[in-house]
């Protein structure tokens, strides 16, 4: 058994969810499997256990597959800093910071890298389920590209073409990425799967045999929407909502360049507290209990942004009231006195003043902490299980008052309501996150969220063998291509 790649007619498909689920699916029969996808554009990573950085949707599916997330998995990611030029990771580490035009030059030599991380994984499964990224009808990006299509015949890797009938237009979808494509690229397509039906699944028969007709490809399945999703990290910014709950209120700033946002979903998923996602232009809840800053992959802008919102001002409102403030990486730096960029690294090089919410200044600098971490909370005596992944160094007065201890040394900075800290992931540990929430007079159940994924994980791996011709999608990976 080989690989079969998963390919979306548009980005935001559901591919992710469905190699997750795939993943699991395929683990359950016994097989070894690992996923693979080539480049990534996230701000939401992972920290793996070989000490580089994958994008967050590799590491679930790592999860799905019952294995420690590795940079194999993802050896390229690319890290928007702006709305032109983002941050290259190789292999787990970072190699340059580019615009869009020079990664085009950049991107064919990636491709040897990308190889590489493909066939040691490869020689240790059964199965590699590839994620492609985006949709490779983007023709204007298919010279040199090491995403789709360019990955799937240097590889020799069968396609699956997913749609999205949720967004309509989904047979135009299917249709035109063929009609787009070259001979040779669609060739390398042998099926196709429409994803995120709701309603009556035979109402899109017709549908269906016309999508199979035209295109000449195996129809593997129609899938219905999958309402535990939103109990999965989602990798998208574009995905983030506030939560369906109700009671006390946590408020987080949505950033343009928001980073780790899965620090969020242990709050999301507890019982007795409303996540509430404060976008641009709107104020910061007056009843809320908690405030989030939340981590940015380009801390001085995302710190100005926040101003131009008027957040400072609303911050130092609910300061005044006694509200607790968070701030988690990015969001620990905006909350000290001054930020320092000497070097330009995450932008043009300068100072930014900070909020002034903690003593404490933060340096940029060129060297990128990415580490597991197993800390204790000093309030509390309780473990946490947390990553982090910043290049910033913290220090001044009110780091002798550390929110944690990490092998001996204090880790992070409070005063009063306010607290900083570069653990992100830390709510992931039940314990802690259970008094965190009741120490601010939040309500904070003793649940097991890791538990919870994984449960997750195996109905969404059901849901798949029910709707997906999983055995035929594993005959076309055995098969391969000619």
């Amino acid at each position: 058994m080989t690989a079969i790649m998963i390919q979306g007619a548009g980005s935001n498909v559901g591919k992710s969810l469905i190699v997750a689920g795939l993943c699991r699916a395929v683990r359950n029969r016994g097989l070894s499997v690992a996923p693979f996808k080539p480049q990534n554009m996230s701000n939401n990573a992972a920290v793996t256990i070989d000490g580089g950085e994958i994008g967050r949707a590799q590491a679930l599916q790592a999860l799905a597959c019952g294995l420690a997330p590795h940079t194999d998995m993802n050896p390229v990611l690319l890290k928007p800093e702006s709305e032109i030029g983002s941050q290259v990771i190789v292999q787990g580490k970072r190699l340059t910071t580019v615009k869009a035009r020079e990664y085009a030059a950049l991107k064919p030599s990636l491709m040897a890298p990308v190889l590489e991380s493909f066939q040691r994984l490869h020689a240790k499964h059964d199965l590699i389920i590839v994620e492609g990224a985006g949709s490779p009808a983007e023709i204007n990006l298919r010279a040199g590209d090491i995403a789709n299509m360019g990955f799937a015949r240097a590889a020799k890797v069968p396609v699956i073409l997913v749609g999205d009938i949720d967004r309509g237009g989904v047979i135009a979808q299917m249709v035109g990425t063929q009609a787009v494509l070259d001979s040779s690229d669609e060739e390398l397509i042998k099926g196709f799967i429409i994803n995120k039906f709701r309603g009556d699944p035979q109402l899109f028969d017709d549908g269906y045999r016309l999508i199979a007709a035209r295109t000449s490809w195996r129809g593997l399945g129609v899938i219905p929407y999958f309402s535990g999703a939103w109990r999965l990290p989602a990798e998208d910014a574009l995905d983030l909502g506030s939560s369906t709950g109700t009671g006390a209120k946590i408020a987080c700033l949505t950033l343009p360049r928001i980073a780790n946002f899965d620090d969020l979903d242990p709050l999301k998923s507890e019982p007795g507290v409303q996540v509430i996602m404060v976008a641009p232009g709107q104020t910061i809840p007056a009843d809320a209990a908690l405030i989030i800053l939340p981590g940015s992959k380009s801390t001085r802008a995302d710190l100005g942004f926040l101003r131009a919102q008027g957040w400072d001002i609303d911050l130092l409102a609910h300061h005044r009231r006694g509200t607790a403030i968070l701030g988690i990486c990015a969001g620990y730096q905006m909350l000290g006195t001054r930020i320092s960029d000497p070097a330009g690294i995450e932008g043009p090089a300068g100072d930014t003043p900070g909020l002034g919410l903690l003593n404490i200044q933060t340096t940029m600098q060129a060297v990128k902490r990415l580490t597991l971490t197993q800390a204790t909370h000093a309030a509390t005596g309780l473990p946490i299980t947390a990553y982090e992944i910043h290049i910033g160094r913290s220090t001044g007065p009110d780091t002798a008052h550390p929110f944690a201890d990490v092998n001996g040394h204090p880790e992070g900075a409070t005063n009063g309501n306010v607290i900083g800290t570069y653990l992100h992931g830390m709510f992931t540990s039940d314990g802690f996150r259970a008094a965190f929430l009741r120490n601010l007079g939040l309500p904070g159940a003793m649940r097991n969220h890791t538990a919870e994924i994984d449960q997750t994980l195996n109905a969404l791996a059901e849901h798949i063998e029910t709707h997906v011709d999983v055995n035929g999608l594993l005959a076309l990976a055995v098969q391969g291509i000619a």
